[in-house]
C-alpha cells in the first residue's frame, strides 16, 4: 500500500500506541449502551429521566430569573441535534487581548453574552481585544460515562501516548466539593470535572441564571446589571434545576453508530494506522461502580460503573495548531490548546472544530497541525480512494 511505503517509520511508530482501551476497572466491564432514542441508560428510572428532560427543555423567562445578559434560554438550544442532550449549531463568542506574554479577559471576562433582557446592557467586543473565537456546542450524551472515569485513567492515556502528541490534564475545582479539584473534561477548554459544575457553569453563563453552586450575576462588559436583575439571588435556590440537568446527562446513552459497509470497515483501518486514533482514543472504561469520585460528592452507580465506551476521544488538551487564544482554568500554558472534541456522534454534526467554522471533513483533517503534523502527513500521503474511505468512516460515527 502506498501509505505504507511512503511513512513506514511513522506509522510504526505510532501503531503501538492504539489498539487499547484503557481502564481503572479490575473486573470485566460491560458495554454502554447507546441510541439517540430518548430513553434512560439506567441511571434514573424511565419517568424520572422524562421529567428531568422536561426541565432541560423548558424555556427560562425573565421571571425565572433569566439573563440579565445571557445566550440561550433553555439547555435545548446548545444541545438537540437529533435528540435532547446531543448538539447543535449553536456557537458562543469570547475574546480578549494577548499582551505578549499572557492572555487577559475582555472587561466582564472572555465570554460575550449575545443577548441582554433590555438594550442598553448588550455586550460586545470592545476594541483591543484582537483575541475572537467562536465555541461550538457539544454532545451531552454519553457524559455519565466520561464523569464515571476515574482522573488516572486520563492520566494514563497521557501517559501512553508518544511525546510528541502527548496531551495535557489540568486539575480544576470541583463546585459541588469546595476546596477539592479533579481531572478536568467537559468544555473546550477541560474547564468543569463533573456534570453537576457544568451544570451550574452553563445556568449561569449561558441563561444568566445563578444558583448555590454559582451565585454571583454575570456583568455586562464588567458593569453590574443588578439594576435590571428583579429575581433574588440564587435565582434557582436550592440547586434544583442544575441537579436536574446533571441527573438527566448522566441518565443518556452514548451517542450510537451509524451504519457501516466496507468502506467504513477499511477507513476504519485507516483511522488506527495513521494514527488518528492516538488522540481520538476508541475505548474508554469508567470505574467501578462504587467508586467515590467528584471529591467525594458522587458515588458511581451500577448504571454508569465499569462500562466500556466509544467516544474517539482522550478527554485532554493539544495544541494542534486550532487554539482559540483564550485561557480558562488551565492557565497561560493551555492558551493555544483545546480538549480533543469525541467524534462520537459526528454524523450528526455539520460544523467542525472548535469553532464551527470548517464544514467539510477533509478540510477539517487538514487544518490539524502543530502537535497532529505527523499524523496528517500520514492522512496527505493517502491515496484519494483511502481518503475517501476514513472520511466514509468518520460519518458512520
Amino acid at each position: 500500500m502506498k501509505l505504507l511505503k511512503i511513512c513506514c517509520g511513522v506509522v510504526c511508530l505510532m501503531a503501538v500506541c492504539l489498539p487499547f482501551s484503557f481502564s481503572s476497572a479490575a473486573q470485566s466491564s460491560s458495554e454502554a449502551p447507546t441510541g439517540f432514542d430518548n430513553l434512560t441508560n439506567g441511571f434514573t428510572d424511565q419517568a424520572e429521566f422524562d421529567e428531568n428532560k422536561g426541565e432541560f427543555d423548558a424555556v427560562e423567562e425573565i421571571a425565572d430569573g433569566l439573563g440579565p445578559v445571557y445566550n440561550a434560554q433553555s439547555c435545548r438550544e446548545c444541545h438537540q441535534n437529533p435528540v435532547t442532550g446531543a448538539i447543535s449549531q449553536i456557537t458562543e463568542l469570547r475574546a480578549g487581548h494577548f499582551n505578549g506574554l499572557n492572555f487577559v479577559d475582555a472587561p466582564g471576562g472572555s465570554l460575550n453574552n449575545d443577548r441582554a433582557i433590555d438594550a442598553s446592557i448588550q455586550e460586545r467586543i470592545p476594541a483591543g481585544n484582537e483575541v475572537r473565537t467562536f465555541r461550538t456546542s457539544l454532545n451531552t450524551a454519553g457524559d455519565g460515562f466520561v464523569e464515571a472515569t476515574d482522573s488516572n485513567t486520563l492520566v494514563a492515556i497521557a501517559n501512553g501516548q508518544p511525546s510528541a502528541l502527548r496531551g495535557s490534564f489540568i486539575q480544576v475545582p470541583v463546585s459541588e466539593a469546595p476546596g477539592q479539584v479533579r481531572v478536568g473534561r467537559f468544555g473546550w477548554k477541560d474547564q468543569q470535572a463533573s456534570l453537576l459544575s457544568f451544570s451550574a457553569d452553563a445556568y449561569l453563563n449561558e441563561m444568566g441564571i445563578t444558583s448555590d453552586l454559582q451565585p454571583t450575576e454575570n456583568t455586562s462588559l464588567g458593569s453590574s446589571v443588578a439594576a435590571f436583575d428583579t429575581v433574588p439571588d440564587p435565582e434557582d435556590a436550592g440547586n434544583v434545576d442544575v441537579e436536574k440537568f446533571a441527573a438527566f446527562m448522566r441518565a443518556l446513552k452514548a451517542p450510537p453508530r451509524g451504519a457501516t459497509d466496507a468502506n467504513t470497515n477499511a477507513g476504519s483501518l485507516l483511522f488506527d494506522l495513521i494514527g488518528c486514533s492516538i488522540c481520538h482514543v476508541r475505548s474508554i472504561t469508567s470505574a467501578p461502580a462504587g467508586s467515590v469520585i467528584n471529591g467525594g460528592a458522587f458515588t458511581v452507580p451500577a448504571a454508569l460503573g465499569n462500562k466500556t465506551y466509544h467516544p474517539f476521544g482522550d478527554f485532554l488538551l493539544h495544541n494542534v495548531g486550532t487554539g482559540d487564544g483564550i485561557v480558562q482554568n488551565g492557565g497561560q500554558s493551555t492558551r493555544n490548546q483545546v480538549r480533543t472534541p469525541p467524534l462520537w456522534g459526528m454524523r450528526t454534526r455539520d460544523r467542525l472544530m472548535h469553532d464551527g467554522e470548517t464544514v467539510n471533513r477533509n478540510e477539517a483533517i487538514l487544518r490539524h497541525a502543530g502537535q497532529a503534523n505527523g499524523v496528517i502527513i500520514n492522512y496527505i500521503f493517502l491515496l484519494d480512494s483511502q481518503k475517501n474511505q476514513l472520511i466514509a468512516f468518520l460519518n458512520s460515527l
